[in-house]
């Protein structure tokens, strides 16, 4: 079973405003980058889904939520917290280095 969830253009801003961090992952089935970064996303779910939240947003399935947010490449992981963006990582990513980003929000 997946430790991420998956968002949609409707439920959106209701999960992002959480007070709890949400890693928003915008992808798409055809994007090969993102394929490489999924399980790195998911390691990191699994290993910290007490701190933050990991979420997909599938882009060709809900196109208004990256517009309104410039997602202009895919993959992009946009970190919320408070229905505020806190950082934003474009591009695959090694695991070490997604935690590197996002240790503020993990330790």
């Amino acid at each position: 079973m997946s430790a991420i969830i998956t968002l949609s253009d409707a439920d959106f801003t209701q999960q992002v405003a959480a007070t709890r961090p949400i890693l928003v992952d915008f992808w798409a089935e055809w994007c090969g980058p993102c394929r490489l970064v999924a399980p790195v996303l998911e390691e990191i779910a699994r290993e910290h889904g007490e701190r933050i939240t990991i979420a997909k947003l599938n882009i060709d399935e809900n196109p208004q939520t990256p517009a309104e947010h410039d997602v202009m490449s895919i993959p992009t992981m946009i970190l919320f917290q408070n229905g505020m963006e806190r950082k934003r990582i474009v591009g695959a990513r090694s695991k070490a280095d997604m935690v590197n980003q996002l240790s503020d929000w993990l330790n």
